[in-house]
């Protein structure tokens, strides 16, 4: 019965752990940013904290992308425990430093799913990755932006952690302008 079951999906087993292995990231990511949002919230960081609420939601968006795809073409989608969040940090210039490194490495991550679909000729995995090469830059720009926000008004200050949380604001109000793919 498996393997008339295993026959009608389009998927290798290989290409599925490894999306099950994405669904894990994204939803990582998720709690990441949620711990981070509520870090934030706790330090008075109002905006900061709803720009990372709202990158917590877009994660589990990704995670539920990916989730869906598994089961749509026939695959198992495996829903993730999720263990080992950190849940305090020494600075607000840590978050976005630890940010950049997050995105970068679900940008490895992506990028090395792609790889694997294109060498297994897996088109449909393939062109469905696509969505996420693009996000991935977006968000790795993103929170490269913010870094340079720390380095151009510095953060030695109360008035200058201040307005870094003010342009974190204005970042995340026109992100939410901006057309969703």
């Amino acid at each position: 019965m498996n393997q008339v079951k295993r026959l009608k999906t389009s998927l290798t087993p290989e290409v599925e752990e490894m999306l099950n292995k994405q669904v894990l990231m994204e939803d990582a990511s998720s709690q990441f940013y949620l711990s981070c949002a509520s870090w934030c919230e706790k330090e008075g960081y109002q905006h900061a904290a709803e720009f990372l609420y709202a990158h917590s939601e877009e994660e589990r968006t990704h995670m539920l992308k990916f989730f869906r795809y598994i089961n749509n073409v026939g695959g198992h989608a495996l829903a993730p425990d999720i263990t080992g969040v950190r849940h305090t940090f020494s600075s607000l210039r840590e978050i976005f430093e630890l940010v950049l490194e997050h995105e970068v490495k679900v940008t490895k991550a992506i990028n090395e799913l792609v790889d694997f679909c294109f060498q297994n000729k897996d088109w449909g995995t393939f062109q469905f990755l696509q969505w996420f090469v693009e996000e991935q830059r977006e968000e790795e720009d993103t929170a490269r932006r913010v870094i340079d926000i720390f380095d151009i008004i510095g953060e030695n200050s109360p008035q200058g952690l201040w307005l870094i949380d003010q342009e974190i604001g204005k970042m995340s109000e026109g992100e939410a302008d901006a057309p969703i793919m």
